[in-house]
């Protein structure tokens, strides 16, 4: 048993001007072989882009990637034909496969010609092996009521059997699920339990179980075999992304 607490100060960072970009593991310049995944997470990107910019057209091939909206509202195109607002509240899901090219960026508000209401757009981009390669591209987007978000955690990303009748979106991962949550302050949740949980808390703060040190905003927690703990949101609340895992990535 494992409960193995990642302040935010610790990610790495990724400053391009437009980009302000924190990452829980290793991605792009960034690499540490001790750190390059956690259970099927590889990415838990924490970024923020500014109006008018963002990233280009680009590839990706067999990679399950869940996009999470938590200020502003970033615009997706790709080569499947599939374009899409993510705004907070709405989950996306775009399943890489045999291959796709997609861009996303913060102009959501040239599609309403208001260019006084640009603001930056912050989100948090999780990136989750498939359970099979060579998987058909495919993407899918679906809005979470807030009411719904606040009463607890809410599965909104899965491939799990226990969530074929939730309304979730569907992952190509059958051993993992993205549960979010918008905590009052107070608040409590159980977190899943599952051989491998990881906790990420975008906004707010909220203390785990049996751990002394609160999380705050940016903080993450990687849980082993640790059992169904308590989370409860600080006097602020808290916003809380959290993934079930019932598997890891072999390395090597």
């Amino acid at each position: 048993m494992t409960v193995d607490i990642r302040p935010a100060d610790t990610r790495f960072k990724t400053d391009l001007g437009w980009l302000d970009s924190k990452h829980s593991f290793s991605f792009g310049h960034h690499q540490d072989p001790a750190n390059t995944h956690f259970g099927l997470l590889l990415v838990n990107n924490d970024d923020i882009v500014t109006p008018g910019t963002g990233f280009e057209t680009h590839p990706h091939r067999d990679m399950e990637i869940v996009t999470w909206v938590l200020r502003g509202a970033l615009v997706h195109q790709d080569s499947e034909g599939h374009n899409g607002v993510i705004y907070p509240g709405l989950a996306q899901r775009m399943s890489a496969g045999t291959g796709i090219l997609h861009s996303e960026k913060n102009d959501s508000w040239r599609l309403t010609g208001a260019p006084e209401h640009a603001d930056p757009v912050h989100f948090v981009q999780m990136w989750v092996v498939p359970d099979e390669a060579g998987r058909t591209p495919g993407y899918e987007q679906l809005e979470i009521p807030a009411d719904t978000l606040t009463s607890g955690l809410v599965p909104v990303a899965s491939g799990m059997p226990k969530h074929q009748d939730h309304a979730a979106i569907r992952i190509g991962q059958r051993h993992a699920a993205l549960y979010a949550a918008r905590l009052a302050p107070g608040a409590t949740v159980t977190l899943p339990d599952a051989p491998l949980v990881h906790v990420f808390v975008p906004q707010g703060a909220a203390t785990l179980e049996a751990t002394p040190t609160p999380l705050t905003t940016g903080d993450a927690v990687r849980l082993t075999d640790a059992g169904p703990r308590t989370l409860t949101a600080g006097a602020a609340g808290a916003e809380v992304l959290v993934w079930e895992m019932h598997a890891t990535l072999r390395i090597g």
